[in-house]
């Protein structure tokens, strides 16, 4: 009784935070012709309350599809279709086809807002105390400090406020967690359903069921599991996207819209190699669209691969957390037409093994909100990003000893270690170097969000600052994606090895 109570008390603490932060500003805020994300979410509910379903992703003289048109799955359009509702009852004004465009009263704000806070109090936020309440061999104690910490990470605080993909993403783990295949595969298409970039995440489910259809045997269970998930992964899908199967150019469509490969490599200054890269060789002038297509197809490919193999022969829960984590780095760091937000889907994996490397996850999701610095200026959040890292820092320090979990048993590195070593012997210091890179990564990412916010750029280089920061995150990156796969691959020996010694 006394853990629920005290999970209540995070989860409130965490909906304070997220309500507090975002009664702040919000991105183009008075700021025509586009307004924003804000006016993007307005939008959608404008445009499928009007509009018939066969519009909806159309460019129509009703839907410009050049002014935040539905670029998400039918999930998302069906969840602001019933926000839309709600606020036909409230204000018909707020969804009034062409008049509403860039409405922005304070009572609008606050539905929008409390619509976000219902969803996530709804799906992501049980499913994060539903998953902490749940780990295996963790003390009371350190269940509630972990939910805590997860709740009061500043990348889902600040940016993309309502995660209702990633509460779908959460419970899927979580029922694959307990061997409900089957209803872990239903929340994982309807996260697919809701935002395509959950396709980061999709391997390792994939990998993973699969693996366990091998281990119980293709011709027994293993082939009666196949089938089951196979058919409810395609009724998951044919139910979702029933309203749009009238035609064939309806799917098309939706598809064009969901994945528009004419955007090019990238946009803006995210923190992904070829962002860097272009610093040095202008990449988009160089190789020509389909080049750049197929190089990062092959990139992304070829980085995630260990680990989905090992994943498929030797599945394992722990494997399958640390899998999320290589997969959706790889998409993020090698795939074409990455967001700065996109580093999102690889933090909420990283969540989920806070508990058990708690110096390296930190540090990651550290890192992650640093390397949306840029956007989080330009939406004037400075103030609460700096408010919202030092809680998070401060939380993580107090709970978990952080700073002290830096030996190679806490990094889990113990394995590894022992065999690198024979050829590499100063490879013993490595815990002393990872804190010693610690302190001046935080001192870097300090440094450089000071100089972000209080000087002007040289005329010559106006992107100067985005671009270091896109720089110093992705290095930082390319770190951590070796050291999660050295984790994911050896993984399995290190637990069969403390196995033997039980």
């Amino acid at each position: 009784m006394e853990k629920w109570s005290l999970m209540a008390v995070a989860a409130l603490l965490g909906l304070t935070v997220r309500w507090t932060v975002s009664l702040g500003s919000y991105s183009g805020a008075g700021k025509p012709p586009l307004y924003g994300d804000y006016e993007a979410q307005r939008h959608w509910q404008e445009v499928t309350y009007n509009l018939p379903v066969k519009h909806w992703y159309f460019n129509t003289s009703d839907n410009n599809l050049q002014y935040w048109g539905l670029d998400y799955p039918p999930l998302t359009a069906y969840h602001s279709l019933l926000c839309a509702y709600v606020a036909k009852l409230i204000n018909p004004n707020w969804i009034a086809l062409h008049t509403s465009r860039g409405h922005e009263s304070p009572s609008h704000k606050l539905f929008m807002r409390a619509t976000v806070l219902v969803a996530d109090m709804l799906v992501y936020i049980p499913a994060v105390i539903l998953y902490c309440c749940h780990l295996r061999e963790t003390s009371t104690k350190k269940k509630i400090a972990t939910a805590l910490c997860i709740l009061l990470y500043p990348g889902l605080i600040l940016i993309d406020y309502g995660h209702f993909h990633l509460g779908f993403a959460l419970w899927g783990v979580l029922c694959l967690s307990y061997d409900l295949d089957l209803l872990g595969s239903i929340a994982f298409c309807l996260a697919i359903n809701y935002k395509q970039m959950e396709l980061y995440h999709s391997l390792p489910f994939f990998c993973y069921l699969l693996g366990k259809c091998f281990k119980k045997g293709l011709m027994g269970k293993g082939l009666l599991l196949l089938i089951k998930l196979g058919s409810i992964v395609v009724v998951s899908f044919a139910l979702c996207w029933l309203p749009f199967c009238t035609e064939v150019e309806q799917i098309l469509q939706v598809l064009r819209r969901l994945f528009p490969v004419d955007r090019g490599l990238f946009e803006d200054k995210v923190a992904n190699i070829w962002c860097t890269l272009s610093v040095l060789i202008k990449i988009k002038t160089v190789l020509s669209s389909q080049t750049q297509f197929k190089l990062s197809f092959a990139l992304t490919f070829l980085s995630l691969l260990p680990c989905c193999i090992k994943l498929t022969l030797q599945p394992s829960l722990k494997g399958f957390k640390y899998a999320l984590v290589t997969c959706a780095l790889s998409f993020f760091l090698f795939s074409f037409q990455v967001h700065e937000k996109s580093i999102l889907l690889a933090s909420i994996p990283v969540c989920l093994v806070l508990n058990e490397i708690p110096f390296m996850s930190a540090w990651f999701l550290l890192v992650s909100t640093f390397s949306m610095l840029p956007l989080l200026l330009k939406d004037g959040l400075l103030l609460s990003y700096i408010v919202t890292t030092l809680a998070f820092l401060t939380a993580c320090t107090t709970s978990f000893s952080m700073f002290e979990k830096t030996s190679e048993d806490d990094l889990q590195l113990k394995t590894f270690s022992s065999s690198v070593r024979k050829y590499i012997p100063w490879f013993r210091t490595f815990p002393n170097v990872i804190k010693s890179s610690f302190l001046v990564s935080i001192t870097l990412m300090g440094i450089l969000t000071l100089m972000s916010a209080t000087l002007d750029p040289p005329q010559r280089l106006p992107d100067l600052f985005p671009v270091a920061v896109s720089a110093v995150s992705c290095l930082h990156f390319l770190f951590f994606l070796l050291y999660f796969n050295v984790i994911a691959i050896w993984e399995l020996r290190d637990s069969r090895n403390q196995k033997k010694s039980h």
